[in-house]
Formats: structure tokens, C-alpha cells, sequence
């Protein structure tokens, strides 16, 4: 009896630990659970050749492990996988999820399939030589562009046929140990330098009506949908009947809505193929577009804010959309990905001296699922990398985050010279919050270029609170009773151990400022522990 209840225990034991990623709604919020527990991706994207050979990344895996990292972003290349027609090869992923295993990471795979950045660059060379199987866009004169189409049944079953051999594949290698833990679809799609598409199979598309699919989503959310493209529908009289230039009207703005719609409603087929196969969570990126450019001017037709309405109505398996960052505003589109309640990942951003704070914002401020600069090998000394130190942070910190994600608990801040302070409240406090170079004796307070500042605050009891961050200096006020002043009780620098708190330093005196404020210097990377208590006059 009791040795049936122990293989019971067993089989239970195996049985949670074989559960695949999966994505729950936590609050205001989304998670990733990877075996169970909920996970933040601390990740940095390979850049596009590094992982071609095993041998190539040797170097590597000391730089991801010496920032922290617990996620590598890795790109899958059709043209490697499937060098000819029928004839499959993961060698190459098998050793690297083997080595990402060895070095305690976890892998999202970027499936680099019809297109990588608009271009179909990463396609076989026989799907290159064969355009008369696999068609490519045509612009408005006729000529054929590096680009395959999204309106040939025969690119979509090549495509497909390959993905469900890559997800067959993570199936049978990694379900038991649940190693990579998402899939990227196909990378940046849209397209250049043409709106649409206007060869055969994409003219008559045009000329046909919308889509139900598209005009239920319509009828449906009106009233809700993103303002810049319900505005396009309100113009044209919110017609439910017609082809696309009747229902948005006769304008680059339709094209791309257009091609939004037969780019959604491919990958989604290609998605809805792979999770049959193995189900684990799938999404797809966009590059963003720039100020004043028109459709044609920029990747046109992508996962942008302004077409997410598009996507989503085309794109129901596909589980969230995500921005790329080669753009310096960082709240401005976040905040457009995450109106109307999505859950926000960064799976690619410049690799610059911003991403430190931005990673932590991202997680703080939008209770977001993770962060991933691009090229994450590239630099020499990666022990001294701002990002590894925020990640060591952020890692120690994953129990207390993940529990408090969108309970309204929890708040970050970003600051720079051209906005040095931000208020905010959590409880019955108010945050005064200002970067560390507005204290006048800083070092480098006057300098023309401020390094950003930035911080997680997290709420733990009525007057308790966790502050992890760089370069802030923050003071208290009571939002309930104005009138009460708000001291500093206590403040302990120090970590986690084992989900333990520990006191590595009490902090008073001139690391208060004599109790005046609280503060984590430029270029010191701490969690503080603060306790506060209010006073009369």
C-alpha cells in the first residue's frame, strides 16, 4: 500500500514537472509558468549568425551566464533546418538546447521562416529558385521584390510543413525538461518598399470583400478599438459590406490594413499548425514604424499598435504581439502595446546603455513578462554590463515580482536629465522620485548626459516596502493625511536567500540623508528594504 502511494506521488511529481509553458492570467496581468511557477525572462537575443555553428557559441555561454541571464533568444533558420526539400536536420538545435541545459538557461526560439525583417532571406534555395511555386510580391509596377507572398497556398505549406517539424521536433527532445519555453513566428514581417502586395493573388484579394472574420471583429469592438484605426472605419461611415476600399477607403492606410489582415491570418495558420504539434505559447514581433513615414516607408503591415485590431482579428492563436526597440521612446509605444490590456515582452532592443533601466521598468511599470536586448554576446567585459547587475537584481527578486504582478502593488520608475523626476502612488503613499544626478553633490550632476535611473518598488506590507533599482533618490508623502509628515523607520540593504530576506547592511545617517530620503547611487545596484511611519507637526 504504501509503495503504491509512493509510485502515486511519483507519477504526480512527473506529471507536474512534464507540464509544458503555459501562459495564466495573473491579476491586470499575464504570466509565463515554466513547470508551474511563473517566469520572468531575463534574456538577451543572439545576434542573427552567432548560433549558426555549436562551435561559434563555445564563447558565448560564459557572457550569457556572466549577466545573469536566464533566457537565450535563439533563431531557427528554415534554410538550415530544411537545406532541401523533405529532408530535416536539428543537429544544431538539439546541441544547443543540450548546452543551454549544461549552462541553466532556458531558450525562446525565433522561427526565421517566410520572412526575417521583411525579406524572405532565410527561405531555402529551393523555395528561392522556384518562384513560379513560391511567389513573391510584386510592387505596383510589377517588379518582384525579396519578399515571398502571403497569398500562395504553396509558401504557406512549405512554411507550415517546416514549423510543424520544428515543433515536432521540441516535442520529442525537450518536453520532459521544458528547456525552450516559446516560440517567436516568423520575424518582423512587412513590407518594403511597397504597401501591399499587387501581384495576381493579392489583386484579387483586394478586389473581393473583407473577410468576415475581420468585419465581426469590427461590429464587435466598435467603440474599442485603437483610436488611430477606428478612426480610418468611422471616416468611410463604419460600412460592414463591401471589399477594403470600401469599407476604409481609397488610401495607403487601406493597403496596409490589407496586407495586416493576409499577414495575421497566414502566421496564424502557421501558429495554429505548430501548437497541434506541441502547444507551447507563440508571438510575433514587429519593427516599429518612425514618426511622418508612410506605408511603404517602413516594414508596413506588421504587429504595429495601429493594426493590432487587424491582427488580433485574424490572429486568435497567435497569444500576444511585441514591439522590437531601435527607437529611443520606450514608454510611448510600450504604452500603445499595453492600452487595451495585452501583456507586454521586449524580445529585442538596441544593446545600448539604456537597457539596464529599461529592463526594469518594463517589469515594474507594465508588469511586464521580460526583456531581451539584441546581440547579447557582443560585448567585452560582460561582468561589467549595467544589464547583468539589473538582472542579478531582478533575479533575486523574481519571487516577490511574479506575487505581486498585477495586484497594484507594484511600480517602477525610469528617470533621465529631460525627465529627472515622477510621482507616484502605492498605498496611502505618495513617491517622489528623482534621479540621483539632481542631488547637487552627485558627481556628474552637471554633466550635459545623465545616465538613466531606475526602479522597482514593491508593496509588501501598509507601511513596507522593497526598492530595487540605480540612481534614485525617492522621499514619501502621507496621500490620506496630508498633513502627516512621513519619516523613514528603517532601511536594510540586502538580498533573498533561499525566498529568505537577509540584512546585509543597515542603512541610517549619511545613506538617508539623516532619514531625509532614500537613495541607490548611480552606478550601485542594490534592494533595499524600507520601512515608514508618519508624525505630526
Amino acid at each position: 500500500m504504501r509503495f503504491s502511494f509512493m509510485l502515486v506521488l511519483l507519477l504526480v511529481a512527473s506529471l507536474l514537472h512534464a507540464q509544458i509553458p503555459y501562459l495564466q492570467k495573473h491579476g491586470t496581468t499575464t504570466q509565463l509558468m515554466v513547470d508551474n511557477q511563473p517566469f520572468l525572462i531575463l534574456g538577451g537575443e543572439l545576434g542573427n549568425s552567432t548560433a549558426t555553428s555549436i562551435e561559434n557559441m563555445e564563447a558565448v555561454w560564459p557572457k550569457l551566464k556572466a549577466m545573469h541571464l536566464n533566457t537565450v533568444l535563439v533563431p531557427v533558420y528554415w534554410e538550415l533546418i530544411e537545406p532541401q526539400e523533405g529532408v530535416f536536420d536539428f543537429n544544431l538545435y538539439k546541441d544547443l538546447i543540450v548546452e543551454a541545459r549544461k549552462n541553466d538557461l532556458k531558450i525562446v526560439f525565433l522561427w526565421f521562416g517566410s520572412w526575417k525583417n521583411s525579406m524572405s532571406s532565410h527561405a531555402p534555395a529551393w523555395v528561392k529558385l522556384n518562384q513560379l511555386k513560391y511567389p513573391r510580391v510584386k510592387s505596383e509596377e510589377g517588379k518582384s521584390q525579396e519578399i515571398l507572398s502571403s497569398f500562395s497556398s504553396e509558401v504557406l505549406k512549405a512554411d507550415q510543413n517546416a514549423f510543424e517539424k520544428l515543433m515536432g521536433f521540441i516535442r520529442d527532445f525537450d518536453s520532459k525538461e521544458n528547456t525552450v519555453i516559446m516560440v517567436q513566428v516568423e520575424n518582423e514581417i512587412g513590407m518594403l518598399p511597397s504597401a501591399r502586395d499587387h501581384q495576381a493573388l493579392a489583386e484579387k484579394a483586394f478586389k473581393e470583400d473583407v473577410p468576415p472574420a475581420l468585419l465581426n471583429y469590427l461590429k464587435k469592438n466598435k467603440g474599442k478599438l485603437v483610436p488611430e484605426f477606428e478612426e480610418i472605419w468611422k471616416i468611410n461611415g463604419y460600412k460592414t459590406k463591401g471589399n477594403w476600399e470600401a469599407i476604409f477607403g481609397k488610401s495607403l492606410a487601406t493597403d496596409e490594413i490589407f496586407m495586416a489582415y493576409y499577414y495575421s491570418l497566414f502566421t496564424n495558420k502557421i501558429t495554429e499548425a505548430g501548437k497541434k504539434i506541441y502547444n507551447l505559447p507563440m508571438f510575433v514581433n514587429a519593427a516599429l514604424n518612425r514618426a511622418g513615414r508612410k506605408p511603404g516607408e517602413y516594414p508596413s503591415a506588421g504587429p504595429l499598435p495601429h493594426l493590432m485590431d487587424v491582427w488580433k482579428a485574424a490572429g486568435t492563436a497567435i497569444d500576444f504581439l511585441s514591439p522590437d526597440f531601435y527607437n529611443p521612446d520606450l514608454k510611448h509605444w510600450c504604452d500603445l502595446y499595453t492600452r487595451q490590456g495585452d501583456v507586454l515582452f521586449v524580445p529585442e532592443h538596441a544593446f545600448d546603455a539604456t537597457v539596464a533601466a529599461k529592463a526594469l521598468y518594463t517589469i515594474g511599470h507594465y508588469q511586464g513578462m521580460g526583456f531581451s536586448p539584441f546581440s547579447i554576446e557582443s560585448k567585452e567585459k560582460p561582468e561589467e554590463e549595467a544589464l547583468g547587475k539589473v538582472y542579478d537584481l531582478l533575479d533575486n527578486l523574481q519571487n516577490l515580482i511574479t506575487e505581486n504582478q498585477g495586484n497594484g502593488k507594484m511600480e517602477a520608475v525610469m528617470l533621465s536629465k529631460s525627465e529627472p523626476e515622477t510621482v507616484l502612488e502605492i498605498g496611502k503613499y505618495k513617491f517622489v522620485c528623482k534621479n540621483d544626478y539632481t542631488l547637487s553633490w552627485t558627481p556628474g550632476a552637471k554633466t550635459e548626459v545623465w545616465p538613466l535611473g531606475a526602479a522597482i518598488i514593491i508593496q509588501t506590507a501598509e507601511d513596507e516596502f522593497y526598492v530595487a533599482g540605480t540612481g534614485v533618490v525617492i522621499t514619501f508623502k502621507n496621500v490620506e493625511n496630508p498633513d502627516f509628515n512621513v519619516g523613514i523607520l528603517k532601511v536594510d540593504e540586502g538580498r533573498f536567500y533561499d525566498k529568505k530576506w537577509k540584512t546585509l547592511r543597515h542603512l541610517n545617517g549619511d545613506q538617508t540623508h539623516q532619514g531625509r530620503h532614500i537613495n541607490i547611487g548611480t552606478n550601485q545596484y542594490a534592494i533595499q528594504k524600507v520601512k515608514l511611519y508618519n508624525y505630526t507637526d
